[in-house]
């Protein structure tokens, strides 16, 4: 009898799984037991496979795979390698006994090579917590594995590489966690865009405080244009920002893409036919949507209204937690969902509405039913509106002008570095118990909000929203206080929503 620690994945965490083997003399045959799904059941045909390829004798008698805990399901093909190595150990192929805190993760070809499996980050971190030293991986995606601190990551191309290792031959090179370079100046200029002053504008306070923002306008108007320049302007990611966005990358994308690293703040924009599971995530067994992929980075909704109803109403959850919960009979997932929200639209379904350009051919019903796509607790979500106006030729006529996207940045990490300093991430995480002492707004400020909110019935989430932009747009003038300017500069983008519908 042998035992030998793997792991498995389970949404974008990793679960240690501890591999039981035992050899009895009875007919042959290979069970595997502990709620394996399909995948590992399988993994004995590849197992029997890759043993004989590597010229080692698979057992003629009873094996019998227990895979602890076994109340957990257990599914892909990660635990290949562990059964392997367990089947080996307990058949005496080893001369060493086999270390308690050594690993093994990873999908066997039928001729012994090693295949690169989804999630190998998350499932190196679960076993590092779990109290081992060292892991055996696929080398294709050892360099993604190897961003897990705290842990020896070993690499191999096939299962002799492992069993010489194992044996006290040739040891498995370590690998070294690739440098994390971001690239924000890769991503378009902020400088690009000709004219939209204000929008620019919109966008860095935007990116000063982590607010969502809606943009508005005719078609050609540049509203993609600007919001493709938004990650340009946040600041790049932490070490553990990239950890926890390779960990969600690396659990969803195909085994082919396994090797990816997150270095730079992550750009998603599904379109509008994307189903609600494809943008909040879902499946058997459940796999991150779109609204995680882009966790820690930013999530752009072009033609907003486009998008089916209960898709966007399920949106509104998320930015409210910042994590999706999938609930299934047998247990519940949990995926990060902390992302800066853009979305687009136009004023009206044939997008010229007010625009002054082109005689807009919507009548007053068909105006009002496209915004009744968009719910007023979603939009009241949305801590910026903003209407874009057409751009005329003489600006596009014009060179460049206007902040570069490296210049808005520098003033964006200064007032995201005051704001951490309050002890929140960014402004929009400002809690509401918190949230009078940190605007610390002045009498006259408050007294302008509370007239506004009199005036233009904001909701009190509208009017902590509107707070909580102020004190963005006052750290990012290096002000103390939040002053009636800047509060003033928050219910613009408030109150346009309402003029522009």
């Amino acid at each position: 009898m042998s035992r030998v620690l793997g792991a498995a994945l389970f949404g974008v965490d990793g679960i240690p799984v501890e591999v039981e083997v035992r050899i009895s003399s009875l007919l042959p045959k290979v069970d595997i037991v502990g709620l394996p799904e399909a995948a590992v059941r399988e993994s004995a045909a590849r197992v029997r496979a890759a043993i004989g390829a590597i010229g080692q004798r698979f057992p003629e008698r009873r094996v019998t795979v227990n895979l602890a805990p076994a109340s957990l399901r257990k599914g892909g093909a990660s635990l290949d390698l562990p059964i392997a190595v367990g089947i080996l150990a307990a058949a005496n192929a080893l001369e060493n006994p086999l270390s308690d805190e050594l690993a093994f993760i990873g999908e066997l070809a039928l001729d012994s090579r090693l295949r690169p499996i989804r999630g190998a980050l998350a499932q190196v971190l679960a076993l590092r917590d779990a109290g081992c030293t060292a892991v055996v991986v696929p080398q294709a995606c050892a360099a993604q594995a190897a961003l897990a601190p705290g842990v020896e990551v070993l690499a191999a191309l096939d299962l002799g590489a492992v069993l010489e290792h194992l044996r006290g031959g040739e040891p498995l090179p370590t690998v070294r966690p690739p440098p994390l370079r971001g690239a924000p100046d890769s991503a378009p200029c902020l400088s690009e865009v000709r004219g939209q002053e204000r929008a620019k504008r919109a966008l860095e306070v935007a990116a000063g405080g982590g607010h969502g923002l809606l943009l508005y306008g005719p078609p050609g108007s540049g509203k993609t244009m600007l919001a493709r320049r938004l990650p340009g302007l946040l600041p790049p990611l932490s070490f553990d920002e990239a950890i926890e966005a390779t960990r969600i990358h690396g659990a969803a994308t195909h085994q082919a893409a396994c090797d990816v690293l997150v270095s730079t703040r992550p750009f998603r924009a599904p379109h509008h036919t994307a189903s609600t599971a494809g943008l909040m995530g879902g499946g058997s067994p459940p796999r991150p949507g779109e609204v995680s992929l882009a966790h820690r980075g930013v999530l752009f909704l072009d033609e907003l209204p486009e998008f089916d109803r209960r898709t966007l109403e399920a949106l509104r959850q998320v930015l409210e937690e910042n994590r999706v919960s999938i609930a299934r009979a047998h247990s519940t997932c949990v995926f990060p969902a902390d992302f800066m929200l853009i979305a687009a639209c136009n004023p009206c379904p044939c997008g010229w509405y007010h625009s002054g350009q082109r005689d807009c051919r919507c009548d007053g019903a068909a105006v009002a039913r496209y915004w009744r796509r968009m719910s007023g607790p979603l939009l009241d979500r949305i801590d910026l509106h903003l209407g874009i106006p057409a751009v005329s030729w003489s600006d596009l006529e014009r060179p460049p002008a206007g902040p570069t996207s490296a210049e808005a940045r520098r003033r964006v990490a200064t007032a995201r570095e005051l704001q951490r300093c309050r002890g929140v991430r960014c402004n929009a995480e400002i809690p509401d118990s918190r949230l009078d002492e940190t605007v610390d707004a002045t009498a006259e400020a408050r007294a302008l909000l509370g007239r506004a909110v009199d005036q233009l019935k904001l909701t009190a989430r509208g009017a902590h929203r509107v707070l909580r932009v102020a004190r963005t747009i006052a750290d990012l003038a290096g002000e103390t206080h939040a002053t009636p300017a800047s509060v003033a500069e928050a219910l613009s983008y408030r109150n346009e929503l309402s003029d522009g519908s």
